[in-house]
């Protein structure tokens, strides 16, 4: 196996999870509330399901399995056109420069989520970050010390049930607070696909509601390099957010600004940003038992 080249930061310990101890974990605490209220029930839900793990890939076989999984994911059910080196892999050039947490099926073996982390020294070696390819980033130039940015977010269908996405959330918080980073960057994807038509007219909605509820201050805007036309698509309809988008807004994230068209993938991305400081203290409390970074910059 192909070791992968020394991480920039510590990365955090194994974890074993189940969905029932995610949910014991809060409800031990008696703070029910430190986990949000559809989380619970699905937690609930899945609790009979074998455990889960989350790990930091440590060779290049690991890595591959999150390719495999994401290719599955956003060329196999959301239609992404993916130009790829490895057939049957999403990858790309930022792929050898991150990290990339795993969850795993404790019984299969398989890869069910993961997420990869580009850390802000990585950034600089490859000449920036995916975000920085459909945004001009210029006005965090300032956070970008102690920025991370998240991407390649998913979870098999299988396992859409809350506890894998709670168990990444939980290990990223652990590798935010054990490295002193603080703040998270990325791109959130919402399909253009709608109800069977391709259309932009449910991404222009989406962000139609979420500008009045949840836009950074303008310091932090940025500017889309290939905007959806969202002037001249209907911004009116009455759609929910995507699950991942309402969950990082629950986390105290906010939208940076317009969103971007991505023609590979197929999908309408909103630029969003989550700083540690911002998490709502039940959030903090449940993901970081408390504990925050020393904050500064921005």
């Amino acid at each position: 196996m192909k070791e992968l080249p020394n991480p920039t930061f510590p990365l955090s310990p194994s974890l074993p999870f189940t969905a029932a101890s995610l949910l014991r974990g809060a409800l031990q605490r008696r703070d029910r509330s430190a986990v949000p209220e559809p989380a619970v029930r699905q937690a609930e839900a899945a609790a009979a399901r074998p455990g889960i793990e989350v790990s930091w890939a440590k060779h290049q076989d690991e890595v591959r399995q999150a390719q495999r999984l994401r290719y599955n994911v956003f060329a196999g059910e959301m239609g992404a056109r993916l130009s790829t080196s490895v057939p049957g892999h999403d990858v790309d050039l930022f792929d050898d420069y991150c990290e990339h947490l795993l969850v795993r099926d404790a019984v299969t073996r398989e890869v069910v989520g993961t997420y990869r982390v580009l850390t802000p020294v990585q950034a600089k070696r490859v000449g920036g970050t995916y975000t920085d390819t459909e945004f001009d980033l210029t006005r965090l130039r300032l956070l970008r010390p102690r920025m991370v940015e998240l991407g390649r977010s998913c979870v098999h269908a299988d396992y859409r049930q809350g506890g894998v996405i709670m168990a990444l959330w939980g290990a990223l918080a652990e590798f935010m607070v054990r490295n002193q980073l603080d703040a998270m960057v990325g791109c959130a994807s919402i399909p253009m696909l709608h109800n069977g038509v391709v259309s932009g007219d449910a991404a222009a909605s989406i962000w139609q509601q979420l500008r009045l509820t949840h836009l950074a201050p303008i310091e932090h805007h940025v500017l889309p390099r290939l905007p959806l036309p969202v002037d001249r698509l209907d911004g009116s309809l009455p759609i929910d957010p995507p699950a991942l988008i309402k969950g990082y807004l629950r986390l105290g994230a906010k939208i940076l600004g317009a969103p971007a068209w991505d023609p590979d993938f197929n999908t309408a991305d909103l630029p969003m940003l989550m700083r540690i400081g911002d998490m709502p203290p039940r959030y903090r409390k449940h993901f970081l038992g408390g504990g925050l970074p020393n904050q500064h910059g921005g």
